[in-house]
Order: C-alpha cells, then structure tokens, then sequence
C-alpha cells in the first residue's frame, strides 16, 4: 500500500505514489513483476485516471524488463461498474478465478488503446478476448497482480501466484476398499486358497501382497 500524499485535488491521481504501491507488492511477495502475466488494474476509463495509472505500472513493469506485450492488462470495470468501495475484492475475485481456471478474461468495449499509453512499446497489451492461460515457458508459476486505488490517494496492489499442490491425486480421508476374485475348482480349494491369501495379507509383506492382488 503506499498514499499519495498531498498533491493537486483529492480526485487527481498520482502515478508516483501509485508505482510505490506497486513495486512495494512485489518486494513483499519475493519475485519480480517481470515474471507476471496479468494486471487487473483499476482501471475507471476516465482520461485522467486511465494514463497516469498505466504511467505508474509502466514504471514498475518495464524496469529490468525489455520485453514488449506480455502482460495481459484489464479491468473487470468494463464488465460491472465501479462498485465503489467494493471494486478492490471484484478485482481480486476476478483474478483468483481467472488463476484457477487459467483463462486470460476479456475487457470489454475497447476500440483502441488510447495513444497517450504508448502501449506496443510496454511489457502490456490489452486482452480484450477470452483466451486460455498459457503455463509460462521459463517453468515459474502463473502470476498476477491487481490494483485498487481510492479518493486521496490511497493506493493498494495485490500479488498473486497460482496454487500448484504437492498431491495430484484426489484426497481422501480413508482409503478405498478393492474388490478382489479368487476361484477355484472346489469350495474346499476356495476356503484353502481364501485363507492362504488371508495369511499372505496379515504377514509383515501384506501391504505389497495386497498391492499385487489389486494390480492383477
């Protein structure tokens, strides 16, 4: 988080004082904004609001960073409204689900960027279409990052990484029985070969024995 200090109105925006919160989020969460692919950014579509928020992003995301549109940038603003005092946690829903379901949202009803942004020469581009959620090709998690600033300057950025869990599989509880055949020709054979399996499954190797019934 970082403030804006005293500077023109109440209403006018400051891209240094935005920036601070920005590379500030960044440092807390030990990893560089180069190595972010999406920006849900505040984004209110105003003329003043829009350019001096992508000036402080561009400070921030293009240091140490010579590539060119890579970051998807967006606004869920576009979709909703500003909700107010809420707009910072629809943001941050929106970049939660888009993490989860590793899809790059759409912003909606953008034209043209506007020119003052300088865009095709940032490390962002518009993503003005759903599209799927690439894995980066360097190995490193999907990451993101999402702003909220408010009246006076006040001024928040979230970073998040998706989750990759330890465990592929389902978790469960209790583990789940198998079902396992034996035949024989004889019900004297089976009640043998039943309690021959019986013995092989309480022996100190039972749990490879059982392994190796289930596998068959």
């Amino acid at each position: 988080t970082s403030s804006d200090g005293r500077y023109k109105s109440i209403y006018a925006p400051r891209a240094s004082g935005q920036a601070l919160a920005v590379d500030r989020a960044y440092q807390d969460a030990g990893f560089s904004a180069a190595t972010v692919n999406l920006v849900e950014a505040h984004g209110t579509g105003t003329a003043a609001g829009d350019p001096t928020e992508f000036d402080g992003l561009n400070q921030v995301f293009s240091h140490n960073n010579p590539n060119k549109q890579h970051i998807a940038l967006g606004s869920v603003k576009s979709q909703i409204g500003h909700t107010k005092s809420a707009a910072g946690a629809a943001s941050l829903i929106k970049t939660a689900l888009a993490l989860h379901h590793r899809i790059l949202p759409p912003t909606l009803n953008v034209e043209k960027p506007n020119p003052k942004m300088d865009i095709e020469n940032t490390p962002f581009y518009l993503n003005t279409h759903t599209r799927p959620w690439l894995p980066p090709q360097n190995g490193l998690p999907r990451r993101a990052g999402v702003s909220a600033f408010g009246f006076g300057g006040t001024n928040f950025h979230f970073a998040l990484e998706e989750y990759n869990g330890e465990h592929k599989g389902t978790y469960r509880l209790h583990e789940t029985p198998e079902t396992i055949f034996l035949a024989a020709p004889s019900h004297a054979q089976l009640v043998a070969k039943c309690e021959s399996e019986l013995a092989a499954l309480r022996a100190e190797t039972g749990a490879t024995h059982y392994r190796e019934l289930i596998a068959l």
